[in-house]
């Protein structure tokens, strides 16, 4: 019977009240449920007030909830139309950036669009998604291995990579590169072309350490080393290493922190902020935090998985990755796993670029979920 519903609804054409049925509010719940844990914890950051962080955090996710929604009313196919359009967009924004952005901690990553300061980078890799997948939807099997066919979208790809290195940010460029990567495999591009590639980076990569900043080539070796300088480049990762195994099992109680509070935690409303709500919460808050965020991801695969459609489920996947990423590479970064970076944890930390394209991937993901029985074209010989 739902299936029949889907199906006439795809066939007469989907209204507003009947989008907002098919919307997963479940999802939606989940989303306030993580966006609640960030409120905690910059709550906790302002010192146990709202000020500066949580009251804005609050904000930004409200004005994030209403563009998720309104975004996954947009029919999937004409966001597809405009696929490109916005490829072009960010990579515009990012040519803005080299020529006029403003420069903070040595980068120069942001611009200032009236009352808004926007880190484009964010933004391209959604952007990058749905250009490879409108590149990839109708392409058969056999054409997928085609390496004339592949050209155009590998280019699309490094174009975008090479302007966010040049900023510099190593770790956001590394990233897209990933999630365009995550999307060649799932369009079909055979795998022994992805080893190729990752041979020769190996191969590459001690010549390419040679030509990293300063302060690049200090993260991996205090990465590799952090008591080699522990009251300078190693100080972070020390201090956030100290506050993760004070929480214990069940914390310290909240607004109890001693690392955050006594202001050894640096950065702790943004890059750390996952250490502060380890060492107030203990390791069943950081747990319970990571469950939150796991099931954000696997939706992101569930909709990849049930969508009939091929430029859905590549958007879906590679939104998956791309969230997937974010939380994997600012988890490992404060545990030490990785060398340290700029990457914040997506609806937790403070950070109106985050917010902004991670509400905007979301309500991309839903209105691939709400448009999931679309009907595209005919695969491409």
């Amino acid at each position: 019977m739902v299936f029949e519903r889907r199906l006439l609804l795809r066939d007469r054409g989907t209204g507003v009240l009947e989008k907002l049925w098919l919307i997963p509010w479940s999802f939606v719940l989940l989303l306030c449920a993580v966006a609640a844990v960030g409120y905690v914890a910059l709550y906790s950051a302002g010192g146990g007030a709202p000020e500066p962080y949580a009251s804005r955090h609050a904000l930004r996710f409200g004005f994030g909830l209403v563009m998720m929604l309104s975004i996954a009313m947009i029919d999937i196919r004409l966001i597809a139309r405009l696929s490109w359009l916005g490829y072009l967009a960010g990579v515009g924004l990012l040519v803005l950036v080299a020529l006029h952005g403003q420069v903070g901690k040595g980068a120069q990553r942001w611009i200032e669009l009236g009352p808004i300061q926007l880190q484009p980078s964010e933004l391209m890799k959604i952007m990058l998604v749905l250009a490879l997948a409108h590149w990839f939807h109708r392409a058969s099997w056999e054409r997928a291995g085609n390496p004339l066919f592949l050209l155009p979208p590998i280019l699309a790809t490094l174009i975008p990579v090479g302007l966010i290195l040049k900023q510099p940010n190593l770790g956001t460029g590394l990233i897209t590169l990933m999630i365009g990567g995550a999307v060649f495999w799932a369009a079909g591009v055979r795998w022994w072309k992805f080893a190729i590639l990752i041979g020769a980076a190996a191969v590459i990569a001690p010549i390419a350490y040679e030509h990293l900043h300063d302060y690049q080539r200090a993260r991996i070796n205090t990465f590799l080393d952090p008591e080699s300088d522990p009251l300078g480049a190693g100080y972070n990762i020390i201090q956030s290493k100290i506050a993760l195994g004070s929480g214990g099992i069940w914390g310290k109680g909240f607004l109890q922190g001693t690392q955050g509070h006594l202001n050894f935690l640096p950065e702790k409303q943004t890059d750390f902020i996952f250490t502060m709500l380890a060492e107030e919460f203990g390791l069943v808050g950081a747990m319970t935090t990571l469950v939150l965020l796991a099931l954000v991801v696997f939706f992101a695969l569930a909709v990849a998985l049930r969508c009939r459609h091929q430029y859905g489920r590549l958007v879906a996947l590679g939104l998956g990755v791309n969230y997937f990423m974010y939380v994997f590479v600012n988890i490992a970064m404060v545990t030490g796993s990785i060398p340290v970076g700029g990457v914040p944890l997506p609806l937790i930390s403070h950070g109106g670029s985050a917010m902004l394209t991670s509400m905007l991937g979301f309500g991309l993901l839903m209105s691939v979920h709400v448009h999931r029985d679309a009907e595209f074209g005919a695969a491409r010989e």
